[in-house]
């Protein structure tokens, strides 16, 4: 019996360019000692980030294609689980604190645990993700190993919004956006590694928005669909109720079970049979950016029915009465609440109390007219 050979390369989704310039990078020895990949939430940074941990750690030998996504290297890269891979975030460093010590304490020390010397490759790699939710002295802490970085040491780090990385780390590394695909690669892509029929790749592929991380977490965790439907059906009846309605759906929406923040999605979070649903600050945090996602592919696919392109509208696949209620509505106040929820995300990244970000959006949430 023969043995399929195992595929050589990068694995995740489209991101041709990025891809083309790591490899092309690397084949030269040209590739910089900091790597910066961003794009947002749902782009697949994950899957991506995991194909270039498996290009640095690579251990197979001569002028094989890499990554070869067969040695031991590869594998452990994947997994996350290499001796020579460090990772770290501002969610890891406040858990880490020590008594009394502040995040950007914790980060220098982590920093300096993690300047040690490979133990099984070529280099160490020193992963930071969702960097921008570094403040801005946390940061200044990462510059100084960037600009001094040690022998055989690589930094990659991960961003949703490359905006809110300092200028001055920017400029010392080498940026790889990760984005949208063509909707057309998409699902043929979802329809080869998923096994999806072309209607419901077709149909996942336009609610994702072109973009493979959130697609995929669509393809393998079929409740994501549900959730995603029952926020936006739930958010489209509250333009014609009230405030104390509204305000009392934000804090159903951010207590219910359901998925929390990652690339491929996720798994609805276990409670008791016993007891109430139960989130923490981060959980709710990450919940309310992604019910501010929804949100905004709702409200910008009202504003396109409202302007009579309605087949336009991907939302309406999931939610029927799109179509019928961008009617009573008036493009003006659509595009007005659009940037003000471009506004409360940026809060919620800033750490704005989620319930609160949630209702200042609500007040925003324009009223369908009644005639």
């Amino acid at each position: 019996m023969s043995i399929s050979p195992v595929e050589t390369g990068f694995l995740s989704a489209g991101h041709e360019t990025a891809r083309e310039v790591a490899l092309r990078a690397m084949a030269a020895g040209r590739l910089q000692r900091t790597i910066l990949v961003h794009g947002p939430r749902g782009a697949g940074k994950g899957a991506f980030v995991d194909d270039l941990l498996a290009l640095l750690l690579c251990a197979a030998p001569g002028p094989e294609p890499r990554p070869c996504n067969a040695c031991r290297g590869c594998r452990d890269a994947r997994t996350r689980s290499h001796p020579d891979l460090v990772i770290g975030s501002p969610e890891r460093w406040r858990e880490a604190r020590s008594t009394g010590e502040s995040i950007v304490g914790a980060a220098r020390r982590w920093l300096l645990e993690s300047s040690g010397a490979p133990i099984a490759g070529d280099r160490r790699v020193i992963l930071v993700e969702g960097l921008d939710r570094a403040n801005e002295q946390t940061q200044n802490a990462l510059l100084k190993a960037l600009e001094e970085p040690m022998a055989r040491q690589m930094f990659v780090l991960v961003a949703d919004d490359i905006g809110r990385i300092l200028p001055t780390i920017r400029s010392r590394s080498q940026a790889m956006r990760v984005g949208a695909i063509p909707r057309a690669q998409l699902v043929a892509w979802l329809m080869d590694h998923e096994r999806l029929p072309a209607d419901q790749a077709e149909t996942l592929a336009r609610i994702a928005d072109g973009l493979p991380g959130r697609a995929i977490g669509y393809a393998r965790q079929a409740p994501l669909v549900e959730w995603r439907r029952r926020v936006q059906a739930e958010l489209l009846s509250l333009l014609a109720r009230g405030r104390a309605d509204r305000f009392g759906s934000v804090r159903d929406l951010l207590d219910q079970p359901g998925p929390a923040a990652g690339e491929q999605g996720a798994q609805p979070e276990p409670v008791a049979d016993d007891e109430a649903p139960r989130t923490s600050g981060a959980q709710q945090r990450a919940r309310a950016l992604l019910i501010v996602d929804a949100w905004r592919a709702l409200g910008r696919d009202l504003l396109v029915a409202s302007l009579g392109r309605g087949e336009m509208a991907p939302a309406s696949q999931l939610v029927p009465d799109l179509a019928a209620t961008a009617t009573r509505l008036r493009p003006a106040q659509l595009a007005e609440f659009l940037l003000l929820l471009e506004r409360v995300e940026q809060g919620l990244a800033e750490n704005a109390a989620p319930r609160l970000a949630l209702e200042a959006a609500m007040l925003g949430w324009p009223e369908a007219s009644t005639g």
